[in-house]
């Protein structure tokens, strides 16, 4: 059985993982693409956009291997909010999502699976957290299970002790406003510690661990 884990998640200084007003412009709230400035020139990225060259990141390499399941919130795959409108929207990123894995969307609003291009399968999940793990936990096998945001789904996890490791990025950058990942969250009461800080010109990378 692999793991339950976060990882490449980006912060700001002021410990905001998305911008505010989040929108088909700001896919991540205003101001949130800037949490991503260490990522963007690695190989990982730039290999998820077809595109050669770039950085060696070992950060950026382990936000991207080792998953077999993928769990996301309903706004890290779109926009839109309460009853889907149609059948038309499938995620932000075109007909080949970057997961390649069986993908679990946590939605009060049931939907058909949606078989995408490269092995993407995105499952609407109306039952809860625990349930959308449960399902995650069976598709990846021996594989791990990435927790990939957006900020309520992570706080949730973190909540239910069911994260064995948070990597976070926490980049120069001041939101002032947005969604707070850590906000009332008491990390040691729940049997968080911090084991590894790494600094770096572009982010200061922590994980945690229970």
């Amino acid at each position: 059985m692999g793991k339950v884990r976060v990882a490449g998640f980006s912060v700001s200084i002021d410990g905001y993982g998305a911008g505010p007003d989040q929108s088909l412009e700001h896919p991540l709230g205003k101001g949130g693409q800037t949490l991503h400035q260490w990522f963007y020139p690695t190989r990982t990225f730039r290999a998820m956009l077809g595109e050669a060259g770039g950085t060696d990141d070992r950060f950026a390499e382990a936000s991207a291997e080792g998953f077999g399941a993928f769990i996301l919130g309903r706004n890290m795959f779109g926009p839109s909010r309460g009853d889907w409108p149609d059948d038309d929207w499938k995620g932000w990123w075109g007909e080949d999502p970057p997961y390649h894995a069986p993908t679990f969307i946590l939605t009060h609003h049931a939907r058909p699976p949606i078989a995408m291009q490269g092995g993407t399968t995105f499952h609407f999940v109306t039952e809860g957290i625990e349930a959308a793990l449960t399902r995650a936990k069976a598709a990846a096998g021996d594989l791990d299970v990435k927790i990939g945001g957006g900020v309520s789904t992570v706080r949730q996890y973190l909540l239910a002790g069911a994260i064995d490791e948070l990597h976070v990025a926490v980049s120069p950058v001041l939101l002032g406003r947005g969604e707070a990942l850590f906000a009332g969250l008491d990390l040691p009461g729940l049997g968080y510690r911090v084991a590894e800080a790494i600094p770096t010109e572009l982010a200061t990378h922590l994980v945690v661990t229970r």
